[in-house]
């Protein structure tokens, strides 16, 4: 299924959460720049990372995910440079 798809079928729930909920049914995940920036932190740095928090390294790289990720998806994002 597409992500477009799986939101016109999420957006028939009448709440937030059912529409949230059904986006993760079907393996669709919303994820703002903070959030991605943690992930990549986590999975890239881990714990042996030089730095306990996320830092301006891994915000770039969740900048570029995304717009990488929105291009994929037809969004027209662009893939900022750094």
């Amino acid at each position: 299924m597409t992500v477009q798809a799986a939101l016109e079928e999420a957006m028939h729930h009448e709440t937030p959460a059912g529409v949230m909920n059904a986006l993760v049914q079907q393996g669709v995940w919303l994820a703002d720049e903070d959030s991605m920036t943690a992930a990549i932190h986590n999975v890239y740095c881990g714990i042996m990372a030089d730095h306990e928090q996320p830092n301006d390294k891994d915000r770039g790289q969740a900048r570029q995910l995304i717009a990488a990720i929105g291009q994929s998806i037809g969004s027209g994002a662009e893939v900022a440079k750094d």
